[in-house]
């Protein structure tokens, strides 16, 4: 009988720990975030990276007309990758085009060519191109309007609404992106979220951070950049409840079939 209980429990162990190995995402990535107690970290100035869509208009504010060959053709009417409309100076209506930063880190801008963008930020971007079209094709000095059309971060795992979080705003903070999320649940391991981050050179770095320490909120990782994702762990118990399979279910059935009649055996046996 102690034979018996002890191969069910060594049984119950077993398929916890595989269902732990199965379920879980990207195992063993990420270091322990390292915090400074003395360093608070700033907004960041997001870099450009590769992939990025960019909407980059150029107004001149006395003369329309003359900012438009800096301008992708507007498109009439309909729907593009992007929700943002725009008139032009003769009066019509359509969508601007975007801006792809290429594999080699790249935009293809009108006139000037090609333009190295990934790496930089916005604001140099903006200034590389007024330096580059003021004085020599406008008179007036251009107002360049640059922001993301895909801005955005995922959190997956385990909170109530994984998916993909869409910035207006370009800028949001680690527990506001949880909280786009509705929250970790009840099974997510809140010493243990990981943090996957491309760099602008295209490689990635993953984080392993504990959202209990409060030393967090001065940290680099404390404000999400663009494409970031998270990673919420669920933890052993949610894992074994999630992955029993049916089989595994029959052999316990079974197991506790066996250890019932056995139980009844021994006890008709003394009698």
């Amino acid at each position: 009988m102690k034979n018996i209980l002890f191969s069910f429990a060594l049984l119950v162990l077993l398929t916890g720990c595989k269902a732990y190995k199965n379920i879980v995402y990207v195992q063993n990535a990420g270091t322990a975030v390292s915090y400074s107690d003395t360093t608070k970290s700033k907004i960041p100035d997001v870099t450009l990276k590769i992939g990025d869509l960019l909407i980059i208009t150029v107004n001149d504010a006395t003369t329309p007309e003359a900012a438009q060959p800096f301008n992708l053709p507007l498109i009439p009417g309909g729907e593009s990758l992007n929700s943002y409309s725009s008139t032009t100076a003769a009066g019509g209506t359509g969508t601007i085009q975007n801006y792809l930063i290429d594999i080699d880190g790249n935009i293809t801008f009108p006139v000037l060519g090609k333009i190295h963008a990934a790496g930089m930020s916005k604001m140099a971007l903006s200034a590389y191109i007024k330096s580059h079209i003021y004085p020599q094709y406008l008179k007036e000095e251009p107002i360049i309007y640059i922001r993301y059309a895909n801005y955005k971060v995922s959190v997956l795992g385990e909170v109530n609404r994984p998916g993909l979080c869409e910035i207006k705003n370009e800028r949001i903070n680690i527990f506001e992106a949880i909280a786009m999320a509705g929250d970790l649940t009840i099974y997510g391991q809140r010493e243990n979220v990981l943090l996957v981050r491309e760099t602008v050179g295209g490689k990635r770095e993953s984080i392993r951070i504990d959202l209990r320490d409060a030393r967090l909120i001065d940290s680099p990782y404390y404000y999400l950049q663009q494409n970031d994702v998270l990673y919420v762990q669920p933890n052993a118990p949610k894992s074994r409840s999630g992955l029993i399979s049916s089989v595994e279910s029959m052999s316990l059935s079974v197991i506790g079939t066996v250890i019932s009649i056995t139980t009844l055996l021994v006890t008709l046996t003394k009698k």
